[in-house]
């Protein structure tokens, strides 16, 4: 018999984030397990059912199965997609309490059962909830990771690489900060296919107009999705497959997930996104991009709006 460790991952909330999620992990064979929970236990049934029926022609086969959360007690990753989505006038931060409820509850349920792998959340307002759960677990800040501005990043490269005609692979740009309204763009670093983004601006005023308008369009990209269809998923399914992939293929991937600052860029006791290092222990190092004096007021005005939030959530602790 092999002694080799099995990855097993547990999802809990099987909406659309959760079963996008898992279909993409089941597709290209990224957890030899699957253990999938949700109140609704008959879309469980059926997306299980559904999803080893597609296994043959996935890239490696896993076991998915519906359970408990007695299951988490030997997972190596859980992922949360449970909580209230957000509705057409919500803000994501307009979700903090009836959120951090559900989380209270959940991630107790977690550590109840013997629990001491990584967490892995992708509810909103995802930054605050990821503090939630490092409060809640008592788990070391490595192992509490939010999705951060994963998909805000990817959705600026989408949007760079169309403008100037090249591959989102060949955009090299990030956004840092709250995945929500005061996220900020890191224009001072950004370069496309190697050439820095100022120095391709230069003389060019129309292009300049256009690129800060990309900025607007990356901010408000789930506003409008939502708008269209009622919610975002695909796109953060796919930056959560990512994510899993760096912590169980032990990638040591700097991607811009929401992590735990004390006293890089300045500011201490708050979840964010930033550059940091993921690998099979977690989020184990944070980078600190050089901003220019615009980025680092923006980035402080946006560690102060998550702060603020915050405060509301330590009060349902007491």
């Amino acid at each position: 018999m092999s002694n080799v460790k099995a990855n097993k991952v547990v999802l809990v909330g099987d909406g659309a984030v959760g079963s996008s999620y898992a279909f993409a992990m089941v597709a290209q064979g990224v957890a030899d397990q699957l253990v999938i929970i949700d109140l609704v236990e008959e879309k469980v049934k059926g997306d299980v059912l559904d999803l080893n029926h597609g296994m043959p022609y996935g890239e490696s086969p896993s076991i998915v199965t519906a359970g408990s959360y007695a299951d988490c007690s030997d997972a190596d990753l859980v992922v949360i997609t449970a909580g209230a989505p957000q509705k057409p006038s919500e803000t994501r931060l307009d979700l903090v309490e009836k959120n951090t409820k559900i989380f209270k509850s959940i991630v107790g349920q977690i550590m109840d059962s013997g629990f001491d792998g990584i967490f892995l959340i992708a509810a909103n307002p995802v930054d605050v909830l990821t503090y939630v759960t490092k409060k809640v677990s008592g788990l070391p800040k490595e192992r509490v990771i939010g999705s951060g501005t994963i998909l805000d990043t990817a959705r600026f490269k989408y949007e760079l690489g169309a403008e100037f005609g090249v591959a989102p692979e060949s955009v090299n740009a990030s956004i840092i900060g709250e995945h929500g309204d005061s996220e900020l763009a890191v224009w001072s670093q950004a370069s496309i296919a190697g050439q820095n983004l100022y120095d391709i601006l230069n003389g060019d005023p129309e292009r300049a107009k256009r690129i800060e308008e990309i900025f607007l369009n990356t901010r408000d990209a789930a506003y409008d999705i939502i708008k269209a269809k009622g919610a975002t998923y695909y796109g953060i399914a796919m930056g959560l497959l990512h994510i899993s992939k760096a912590i169980l293929r032990n990638q040591n991937l700097v991607l811009t997930v929401s992590s735990y600052l004390e006293g890089e860029y300045g500011h201490k006791d708050v979840y964010i996104g930033v550059p940091t290092l993921v690998n099979r222990a977690g989020a184990v190092k944070i980078y600190e991009t050089p901003l220019n004096e615009r980025e680092t007021k923006e980035f402080s005005h946006s560690v102060e709006v998550l702060k603020e939030t915050t405060k509301s959530v330590d009060k349902l602790f007491n």
